[in-house]
């Protein structure tokens, strides 16, 4: 992992972050205890002092969450470092976790379940643990995303060896909520496995953030990141199913899916305008078709947003970005089309069919009166409709300022400011070069733009399967035997004397290899082998991990001296 001391702008909001955690915890921990003191006494003196207690307390958790939102909406630390004119994305931040000593516990199962020395076993727990303790700092690269699927399919290894489905192993696991900083601590592994899922999604989402938005490589590499994002909450929300976390919740992870699939459509709309937009015709339906579906889908998002039971605990910066990006793209939709309308008049040259086509798949249905072919033809139907899209277009536009107006968190992001001023100036210029002396005359109302994309947007779910992981505890045995849900015996020694070259069993199965057709009759029956039993030691060497062949190949090499062997039922 980075060095968790490292001064970078984004490891001083994760700093933060577990701060307000620890700060959130003592707030919760006073209040529940007011509560009780307040429901067992009848002191009203003592009722009272505890209310006014519980005020103070409730007035100081207010300002922590707030706080905790100011964190989740500090975009500016996860953007590209070089010089842009876009409007921020939204990252998540990594969730906050407590250290966890596997020591102890995983050495008293090793030794009373496996019967092994456990002593023997120390590396290997150290290595798991510096692997969870690297991961609560991960790299913002692809390295940083392996690290993290590395531990979570090491998880599973760990969950089959040591965590036996009847009881729990005394592990105590901490993490701490990414929106309302409440700690959720349990002693089963699937709070574990599912934060470290939550984490590479959020870690996809800064690596998206990061992506330089100048360039078509950058672009590129932010759309996949947001859909991998969007694929492992997606995975994360269908899997664990019934997670404490309210920030893991199945409505909150669809809010979130959403909004990474969002983000991912505003990239392909910034690919497609990165070279510049050419003021044609076709190019121009294409760029208004692209910019409607993308204020269709943060408008999906802000309603998504504003639903029970997300709503009391998703940032309400976030909801109102949301709103804003919709209103902003809805309005560069409605200037596109009015561009067409008043710059391209029909020319002897152009293609009617063409352009009457093109132009009636942006809309459901016509204002009353007009119709595609005729706006194409008549110059003041044109630029009537034209300015109806404009007088549209400032309407969003303004609508967008005025939310951002009266956000204080958004009010503070100077690009987002920009960005919307520039694109409301563009339109009322746009809307002032064209004559005024009819306005009064037709006031029409601008139809609704049909939203419209060449590139669907979908989650990519985790590929898992290109990380290639080894189990730590690979020398306990095969899985299918050697795990946690299994019982047998402790291991036996046998001393087994050949009779006339005769072992008097075969032997099958892959590894471990088991005992079969034994003669009841011969010196090992005698001395306590069975039917079934796994070999797991020939002559002190460990063979949990060989076939038949290669057991057999150690008797052989042994001659006719006696064959001393270890087994479990």
């Amino acid at each position: 992992g980075c060095n968790p001391l490292a001064e970078t702008g984004r490891s001083k909001l994760q700093n933060q972050r577990a701060v307000l955690n620890q700060q959130i915890l003592r707030a919760v921990r006073m209040r529940a205890g007011a509560e009780n003191l307040l429901r067992a006494t009848t002191n009203n003196k003592v009722r009272e002092q505890v209310l006014l207690e519980l005020s103070f307390v409730n007035s100081d958790l207010q300002i922590l969450k707030e706080e905790l939102e100011g964190l989740n909406i500090s975009v500016e630390v996860y953007q590209s470092t070089e010089e842009t004119f876009s409007i921020p994305l939204v990252p998540l931040g990594l969730k906050e976790t407590k250290e966890v000593d596997f020591t102890l516990p995983l050495k008293d199962f090793i030794l009373e379940h496996y019967s092994e020395d456990s002593s023997e076993y120390e590396d290997e727990i150290a290595d798991l643990m510096d692997l969870r303790q690297a991961c609560r700092t991960p790299s913002r690269d692809e390295a940083g995303i392996e690290m993290l699927m590395s531990y979570f399919l090491q998880l599973g290894y760990v969950e089959n060896r040591f965590f036996p489905p009847t009881r729990h192993m005394g592990v105590l696991f901490t993490w701490y909520d990414s929106f309302t900083g409440v700690p959720v601590c349990q002693q089963n592994l699937l709070i574990e496995k599912s934060s470290i899922l939550f984490n590479i999604g959020a870690l996809y989402t800064q690596i998206g953030t990061r992506c330089n938005r100048q360039t078509q490589a950058g672009l590129e590499k932010a759309v996949d990141a947001f859909q991998r994002a969007a694929g492992v909450l997606s995975y994360l929300k269908e899997t664990f199913t019934h997670t404490p976390s309210y920030d893991m919740s199945p409505a909150m992870l669809n809010v979130l899916v959403k909004m990474m699939l969002a983000q991912a459509q505003e990239c392909v709309f910034e690919q497609i305008g990165l070279p510049g937009i050419r003021n044609e015709f076709f190019t121009l339906v294409n760029m208004t078709q692209e910019a409607a579906k993308v204020g269709e889908v943060y408008m999906l998002v802000n309603t998504a947003m504003n639903q029970e039971p997300v709503k009391e605990n998703i940032p309400y910066s976030w909801s109102k970005l949301a709103q804003i990006k919709s209103d902003h793209y809805k309005a560069l939709a409605h200037y596109f089309i009015a561009t067409i309308l008043c710059d391209h008049e029909l020319q002897s040259g152009d293609d009617e069919d063409q352009q009457e086509k093109a132009l009636s798949q942006l809309y459901d249905h016509m204002p009353e009166g007009l119709m595609v072919l005729t706006v194409l033809k008549d110059k003041v139907q044109r630029k009537q409709l034209g300015k109806a899209h404009l007088r549209q277009a400032i309407v969003y536009h303004e609508e967008a300022l005025r939310v951002c107006g009266l956000c204080k968190k958004l009010r503070n992001i100077d690009v987002l400011q920009e960005v919307l001023t520039a694109a409301h100036k563009r339109s009322l210029l746009k809307y002032a070069q064209q004559e005024t002396e009819d306005d009064f005359l037709s006031l029409i109302q601008a139809p609704d733009i049909l939203p419209k994309t060449e590139h669907k947007i979908e989650t990519i779910a985790p590929q898992f399967s290109k990380v290639k992981v080894k189990d730590f505890f690979h020398r306990l045995g095969p899985l299918t035997v050697f795990s946690a849900k299994q019982r047998w015996t402790a291991p036996r020694t046998i001393h087994i004397h050949r009779e006339a070259g005769k072992l008097g069993f075969s032997l099958k199965g892959g590894s471990p290899v088991q005992i079969y057709c034994l003669d009841p009759v011969c010196s090992a029956a005698s001395m306590g082998l069975k039917e079934g039993d796994y070999i797991v030691s020939v002559g002190g060497m460990d063979c949990k991990w060989l076939g038949v062949n290669e057991v057999l190949e150690k008797f052989q090499s042994m001659g006719e001296q006696p064959i001393e062997i270890e087994v479990i039922s």
